[in-house]
């Protein structure tokens, strides 16, 4: 008798998840379950659709390791499937004197993790790559590239359908209960549905269905709203590709930087800002049962304490136009006020610990009959395919109970 495998989340990890299930074990009845009737709804369809090649990521983490296969995956599963992928490089760009130490860091770290093709800039070799961007010295990773990742969880997608797996889109979960070897799904009009085993990618509610699960509540998910805006079409030619910032620990998130769109566009952002909603794509939207858990949280409380500072520069950034441009001018002095439209906003799931501490690395935890994603952030979508063979291995042992 096949097992009976159940996704929660059809986004691009649960997707991948899904997909390694069915390429691995052709006799599984894999089922992805997901409360919005249409795929990669939320981070994955809000995603910058960068591919990482890792310069980041502390040596050894899995984030290094991951991201590292993850690309690679990544760019030939590209090539089979003829999605578009593009290699336009990243530009990581030291602004002045006080930051090279971190970026001598940042190199040394990114040598550590065999990042691909990485070579240090001088000022005058920044402007071969970026001839409008400006700084002190840069490091350049050419295989960091661009792609549309909601196509990919579309492929992804595909791919469990041909193995005979299926996807039940508008079925939100209500509550999940373990007993007698199996996992029993029930959602919130009563339908259930009975696994063998559960795989829980829920992203933005990944805590909750934890829970759900009878397991614990950490880390906790606060969502950080990531808003941006692009550069106007006449002035796109701007940026070639990638410009980002050596980042600052004293700073909760990376900061601004400049995304280039495989369709089309440049990005410049995010700011981040505490989301009112667990979904709060927007800034009117609100949720006060999200805003008094968050509130409630001491891990949240803890966080604002040690980074109101940043905290509160991120809200001036939000609000004003200005202030966003001119930290989007540290790096291209060209850049002015017209030159920057709205555009859409992302969420992004940011797990804490009780301790106040953001969970930096991806986190999976199992138990019988269940695995749990509990913490998934970028370089996610570029780890998808090394994300879900690290799952499916920690599966096993779940399936063994």
């Amino acid at each position: 008798m096949s097992s009976r495998i159940g996704v929660i989340g059809a986004g691009i990890i649960g997707l991948a998840v899904a997909r390694r299930i069915a390429e691995v074990d052709a006799s599984a009845d894999v089922t992805v379950l997901d409360k919005e009737r249409e795929i990669g709804v939320h981070q994955t369809g809000h995603n910058s659709g960068v591919v990482h090649a890792g310069v980041y990521y502390a040596p050894g983490s899995l984030k290094a390791d991951l991201c590292r296969r993850g690309r690679e995956l990544l760019k030939a599963y590209c090539g089979e499937r003829a999605i578009q992928y593009e290699e336009c490089g990243k530009l990581i760009i030291a602004r002045n004197l006080g930051e090279l130490a971190r970026l001598d860091e940042l190199e040394r770290r990114a040598t550590a993790s065999a990042v691909p093709g990485l070579r240090r800039l001088a000022p005058e070799q920044i402007a071969l790559i970026e001839p409008h961007a400006r700084g002190v010295a840069a490091l350049h990773s050419p295989h960091t590239a661009i792609v549309d990742f909601r196509e990919v969880a579309r492929s992804y997608a595909a791919d469990v359908q041909a193995r005979g797996g299926s996807l039940t889109l508008g079925y939100e979960v209500g509550a999940i209960t373990r007993s007698a070897g199996e996992v029993r799904v029930r959602d919130r009009s009563g339908e259930e549905l009975v696994f063998d085993y559960l795989v829980v990618c829920g992203g933005l509610q990944s805590d909750r269905l934890a829970q759900l699960a009878g397991e614990g509540p950490e880390p906790r998910i606060v969502p950080f709203r990531g808003e941006y805006y692009r550069l106007i079409p006449t002035r796109e030619r701007l940026v070639r590709g990638l410009i980002y910032p050596v980042p600052d620990p004293a700073h909760t998130f990376l900061g601004v930087h400049f995304t280039r769109r495989v369709g089309g566009g440049v990005d410049v952002g995010p700011n981040a800002v505490l989301a009112l909603s667990r979904e709060g794509y927007h800034r009117t939207d609100f949720s006060a049962g999200d805003v008094l858990e968050t509130l409630g949280y001491e891990g949240f409380r803890r966080l604002a304490r040690r980074h109101w500072r940043s905290g509160a520069s991120e809200i001036i950034g939000s609000v004003s136009k200005r202030a966003f441009a001119a930290r989007a001018r540290a790096f291209l002095p060209e850049l002015t006020v017209s030159d920057l439209m709205p555009a859409p906003a992302g969420v992004r799931a940011q797990a804490l610990d009780p301790d106040g501490s953001l969970v930096d690395d991806f986190r999976v935890t199992r138990a019988p009959g269940l695995v749990l994603v509990r913490n998934a952030p970028s370089p996610a979508a570029t780890s998808s395919l090394a994300i879900a063979e690290y799952v499916v291995d920690q599966l096993r042992p779940a399936r063994s109970v």
